[in-house]
């Protein structure tokens, strides 16, 4: 099986913690929708399993007209084969969401909402910088509730000055709606963003680690013990609510990235993205041209890979798989590697699968980072 992503380059205004690709004008939307259909048509034949998965990012999604949906849904079934069941995503900010807007979405057949509510105070979504206020995200899944079972919302933990108890807070409020999966990330620093400028000029404090590593074991306790799976470091879902977009993503599924910055994945060796500029990647298109660059995945490559999202996962690296995807070579190597953190206790090792255990969850990066292959060798 394999999944299509769309990327929706459009933002009603700029998060200043956000580095994606994204414009705060909608003047060459309809331009950009066209072009999407375009790329689509041009990589049909890149995809040969079924589509299990439509996923719309950005950006912000839930600014696309039922137009725009229209000719982009047309699209995919006239020229990929879809699943008859397929899970289709698309991100929304709580200031988009409406009676009317929530039934166009569910006529279109889209089945899972992505909520982008980041937090529940006022104060968190100021120094973001985000288009909604702490009413409209509260009074957004009120509404989604009535129309999407399978939704999830985002929230943002390790803010500079967010207390431990507002944390605990914004959980809470997410348990009290029963919402059936959450996707909760540490804030971090990304260059040439707002965020980055306003900590070097002292306008707000620097992100602090420990805080953040404090917030995320609050996160883990609180949601694990109300029924919540840790199924992908920053993913925690109630059974039969996980996001399958990214579970794909994390086992190694392939996948078609279309719009300007999308990403692709052949599923074995080759990696593709498209250029990040929105007049650019239509003009291009327009002539029938894909602006793509690609980059091909050695072996070691593929094995760091590997390594870095399975490590992420409940399901963890799997020994049998690295013997017969990598030999028995890197097999040794990794369990050198490994050696520390198992007399550490920060990874364990049950039925044949390295795992990281739940004390160490919040050093995976690092852990990770040890267990890689450095060296490159083509092959």
């Amino acid at each position: 099986m394999a999944s299509i992503y769309i990327h929706i380059p459009f933002c009603k205004q700029a998060c200043h913690y956000c580095d994606f690709h994204f414009s705060t004008s909608l003047k060459h939307k309809d331009q950009l929708i066209n072009a999407i259909g375009q790329e689509l048509i041009l990589r049909k034949e890149e995809l040969k399993q079924p589509v299990e998965n439509i996923y719309f990012g950005g950006g912000t999604p839930s600014l696309l007209s039922e137009q725009d949906l229209d000719s982009i849904f047309n699209t995919i079934y006239k020229h990929f084969k879809v699943d008859k069941h397929p899970e289709i995503t698309l991100e929304a900010n709580p200031d988009d969401i409406s009676i009317q807007l929530l039934k166009t979405l569910k006529q279109q057949g889209i089945n899972r909402l992505s909520l982008g509510v980041q937090s529940f105070f006022e104060k968190d979504l100021k120094q973001m910088n985000r288009a909604h206020n702490a009413n409209e995200a509260k009074t957004s899944i009120k509404l989604m509730k009535d129309y999407f079972d399978n939704y999830s919302i985002d929230l943002i933990y390790g803010m500079p000055e967010m207390s431990l108890q507002n944390w605990q807070a914004n959980l809470q409020t997410a348990l009290d709606f029963d919402v059936p999966h959450l996707s909760c990330y540490a804030l971090t620093v990304e260059p040439d963003t707002a965020l980055q400028k306003f900590i070097e000029k002292k306008i707000i404090p620097p992100v602090d680690d420990e805080q953040s590593a404090t917030h995320f074991d609050e996160l883990y306790q609180t949601l694990t013990s109300r029924g919540y799976e840790h199924y992908e470091f920053s993913n925690f879902g109630k059974p039969g609510y996980f996001s399958q977009n990214n579970l794909a993503y994390w086992t190694g599924k392939a996948y078609l990235g279309v719009g300007p910055s999308a990403h692709s994945y052949n599923g074995y060796d080759k990696r593709f993205w498209n250029i990040k500029n929105n007049i650019k990647y239509i003009k291009a298109i327009e002539k029938g041209e894909l602006p793509i660059t690609s980059e091909h995945l050695s072996k070691t490559d593929r094995y760091n890979e590997y390594i870095m999202t399975r490590l992420r996962t409940q399901s963890g690296v799997d020994l049998d798989e690295i013997q017969s995807f990598f030999g028995l070579n890197y097999l040794d190597y990794l369990m050198l590697q490994a050696q520390p953190h198992l007399i550490e206790n920060n990874i364990d090792i049950f039925d044949n699968k390295l795992k990281i255990t739940s004390k160490a969850k919040f050093l995976s990066d690092g852990i990770v980072a040890d267990l890689f292959k450095i060296e490159f060798e083509k092959t």
